[in-house]
């Protein structure tokens, strides 16, 4: 069954012993933080503070921080299951004989229960408040000394393309400014920032209404953060995560439905044309992010439930939290790259890439040029086109093991011959481009050369103990007493 709801899944990590209760008083200003990140160095559990400074309302951190509770958090033993589940759907084709169609009944049921469910009555409505409310009524961190204040990490953000309908749920930082007026850390490149564009460009609306969701069902909250396609409805995706709909609810205030199990829920608006500078934030490239005007927030309307868990996350130095959660959606979707590129064997995004920095990819070579090939078609992939850096290796290197792939890389590569640059757009928060958004990109073919790329020389074996040495040896070692 899936987990109904941000509480469910706080009882599954503590009955498989991977949450810990904090009762004494931590500070929600950089004390939780240090928490935090002490617990995720360490390889500890997710942390739930329930006499934060100041506040009633308890704190869940690192909920995710560990392939585990990742696991836990899909309810699946391993998140190879996720892909192997949309191979299956992907591959679906109209069948031809009686049998064949009847076989591909409970499937298609399937699909009908991944679509959002409506409700009247939620959770996150007990509370309602449109005056006499502030948002630092609840334990919003303070992350870093140097942050610009304090931020909402873990927010599900929704909007409406103005001119479908269609909704988006993204996640994007949220500063605190004052009591009911926060940033919207809209990226140039994300669907919230061309939503709002869009209705700008139209010139007939002065506002744009937003809702923001925090502490979900762990798929729901996983779901915000997917590289899906915009016509991918993110609340459809989180169905099929859970193997059940997701209930959502009409807002008290606004035209925008929000998950019915949520903790809390802000309701408001951007006025289109105010912008505000948002940041400095520690960000998770290690470095503070700086600041930069980005659009405004103004809540009208809060609500929650009655006992609300405010649920958060930091980024930082890696590894972090979103790490993991990186982690998974590498795994989770590496099938589809593979239907699309079916020569990639595997790729890995190692911590200190953090994410866009470094992508470490495996294939199956089998012309000259191949791996520019690859490259060029990486780039092209969403949001893999932020990729700064791309390393090619040949399938037999485990590109999992960071060690092997610098060893034999290294050893690869002719640097003039073997390293391409492009130009392109960057992420937002890569502070060493030259312009905001757009920069320049490394690709390295540390595949081995053929003699139709220009490579005439012999190529050397990798050096190996033979089989029947290691074999005695194996026995001479244990009577050594090694």
């Amino acid at each position: 069954m899936a987990y109904n709801d941000l509480r469910e899944f706080i009882k599954a990590l503590e009955k498989n012993k991977e949450l810990r209760r904090i009762s004494v008083e931590v500070d929600p200003k950089l004390e939780i933080t240090e928490f935090a990140d002490r617990a995720v160095k360490s390889n500890g559990p997710a942390l739930l503070f329930e006499n934060p400074k100041g506040y009633k309302t308890p704190v869940l951190i690192n909920a995710f921080a560990s392939m585990k509770r990742m696991n836990l958090a899909m309810q699946v033993d391993s998140l190879d299951a996720i892909a192997d589940r949309i191979v299956e759907f992907l591959e679906m084709r109209p069948a031809d004989s009686l049998l064949g169609k009847l076989k591909m009944l409970p499937k298609l049921a399937e699909v009908g229960s991944f679509f959002p469910k409506m409700v009247t009555k939620a959770p996150c409505q007990e509370i309602v408040k449109t005056e006499n409310f502030s948002l630092f009524d609840f334990p919003i961190l303070q992350c870093w000394p140097d942050d610009g204040g304090r931020y909402i990490t873990l927010p599900l953000v929704f909007s409406k393309n103005p001119k479908t309908g269609k909704r988006n749920c993204g996640m994007y930082r949220i500063q605190i400014y004052d009591e009911r007026t926060t940033g919207m850390h809209w990226q140039t490149h994300k669907q919230g920032a061309d939503h709002y564009r869009r209705l700008a460009a139209e010139g007939k609306a002065t506002r744009m209404e937003v809702a923001v969701a925090i502490g979900c069902d762990p798929a729901t909250m996983f779901s915000a953060i997917l590289p899906l396609p915009p016509e991918l409805d993110e609340m459809m995706i989180a169905g099929f995560l859970r193997s059940s709909p997701v209930e959502m609810v009409k807002c008290q205030s606004i035209d925008i439905e929000v998950p019915a199990q949520a903790e809390i829920v802000l309701e408001g608006f951007v006025n289109l044309g105010e912008l505000r500078s948002e940041g400095p934030f520690g960000d998770h490239t290690g470095f503070y992010s700086l600041a930069d005007d980005y659009p405004v927030f103004h809540v009208t309307c809060v609500t929650h439930r009655k006992d609300p868990i405010y649920a958060t996350t930091i980024v930082g130095p890696p590894p972090m939290e979103d790490f993991y959660m990186g982690k998974a959606i590498e795994r989770i979707f590496l099938p589809l790259m593979r239907m699309q590129i079916p020569e990639v064997r595997d790729i890995c995004m190692p911590a200190e890439g953090i994410f866009h920095n470094l992508i470490l990819i495996s294939i199956r070579k089998a012309y000259p040029g191949h791996a520019r090939k690859v490259m060029s078609a990486i780039w092209g992939l969403g949001q893999a086109m932020f990729s700064k850096c791309i390393v090619v290796v040949d399938e037999d290197v485990d590109v999992q093991n960071v060690s092997e792939v610098a060893w034999k890389a290294f050893n690869n590569i002719d640097p003039e011959r073997d390293i391409q640059f492009t130009m392109g757009p960057v992420d937002s928060l890569d502070h060493s481009s030259r312009l905001l958004n757009y920069g320049s990109k490394m690709g390295v073919d540390a595949t081995r050369k053929w003699p139709t790329e220009g490579f005439t020389r012999p190529w050397p074996d990798v050096i190996k103990m033979s089989p029947e040495v290691k074999d005695r040896v194996d026995l001479l070692w244990k009577k050594a007493g090694l």
